[in-house]
């Protein structure tokens, strides 16, 4: 399995708008995979694969959606002794932010600084202070320069958690694997394809989006773009088989296969497509488990609802502490995404 790549994916900065790094390392790593790679207005990565095989009538497009984006903040105001406000893109729990180490990126260089909440500290609060959960408006970067942060950072660069990623036995653990863990699949699943024979008679895309984070916008205008025939969202989602957390909303559970989603907030898988998925899984031995997610959304919508519209379906990985720098999935679900999709693809 290649951890390296996915440790590279996921330590490269890129919050929804700033996708460019973390673009140029999925450039590098698709060479000899796709036909054709182009990028769209919007900054999403669309690679194409022409069918290797020949079918009955117009081959059928199949859109792999995968979007690059993490959730971090924009620079919106330094004050005159540096200290850096911010405006988040994504969703943040503000209790996770609390004495963060974070990575302020520029035009001219990244910045290494901590973020913390206004306010007093420990030793001189007032009774009940420590109670208190500030707002995301409360929190503030700062690098050390004082006031010459205003020379070495502008209104609108960005930042994101700067933790690198543990490669444990079973697990993976790291910031940003919402969704770099789709952005490996991207790569993973075709080259998988290539290895076991490259065979299909299907269109394959492949679009690494930009801006899922802040509401499924470079997948809106991806999929417009290739009107797929059918949709495969590839995410993450929740794995809550974790203390303080009832059984029945759990989502998944680790260790137990690939998810197949089939609702969210954003869209309703075809059922058809869950099915069919679920006979592959079952003939080549490949773990899986339904999902269904009470809030939230994923590109397969967008891929749904593209154009007259296409069949779609969320394959995804359970993953525990979603949005915070300690995200945690298990080999086995990573590896179990990878192999349905190789294998869905080849059979059409």
């Amino acid at each position: 399995m290649n951890i390296d790549l996915l440790k590279r994916l996921c330590e490269t900065p890129g919050v929804p708008g700033r996708e460019d790094r973390i673009r140029e390392v999925i450039k590098s790593e698709i060479e000899g995979l796709f036909d054709e790679v182009t990028m769209d207005p919007m900054g999403s990565l669309l690679c194409k694969r022409n069918p290797t095989k020949k079918g009955k009538g117009t081959p059928k497009k199949v859109m792999l959606l995968c979007h690059m984006d993490e959730i971090g903040f924009l620079v919106s105001h330094i004050s005159d002794k540096g200290h850096i406000y911010i405006d988040p893109v994504g969703g943040f729990d503000p209790r996770n932010l609390f004495s963060r180490r974070v990575l302020v990126c520029t035009d001219d260089g990244d910045y290494k600084g901590v973020m913390n909440p206004g306010g007093k500290p420990i030793h001189i609060q007032e009774p009940g202070d420590a109670k208190k959960v500030p707002g995301l408006s409360e929190f503030f970067v700062d690098l050390g320069m004082g006031e010459k942060t205003k020379d070495k950072v502008k209104i609108g660069d960005y930042i994101v958690m700067d933790e690198p990623l543990l490669d444990l036995e079973d697990k993976v653990v790291s910031k940003a694997l919402d969704n770099r863990v789709a952005c490996w699949l991207g790569i993973e699943s075709i080259r998988k394809l290539v290895e076991d024979g490259g065979k299909h008679e299907c269109e394959i895309h492949v679009a690494f989006t930009t801006q899922e984070e802040v509401g499924l916008r470079g997948a809106r205008t991806a999929a417009y773009a290739i009107k797929p025939d059918i949709g495969l969202g590839i995410d993450v989602t929740l794995a809550c088989d974790t203390p303080g957390v009832p059984e029945h909303q759990r989502v998944t559970v680790q260790g137990e296969g690939v998810g197949l989603h089939i609702k969210d907030s954003s869209f309703i898988a075809d059922i058809g497509l869950v099915r069919e998925m679920e006979e592959l899984a079952e003939k080549n031995k490949i773990p899986y488990q339904r999902t269904i997610l009470a809030r939230g959304g994923q590109d397969g919508a967008a891929a749904q609802q593209a154009a007259a519209g296409a069949k779609a379906i969320g394959i995804v990985v359970g993953t525990r502490y979603v949005h915070t720098v300690t995200e945690m999935i298990d080999k086995t679900d990573l590896g179990a995404a990878r192999d349905i999709l190789a294998t869905y693809l080849s059979t059409h």
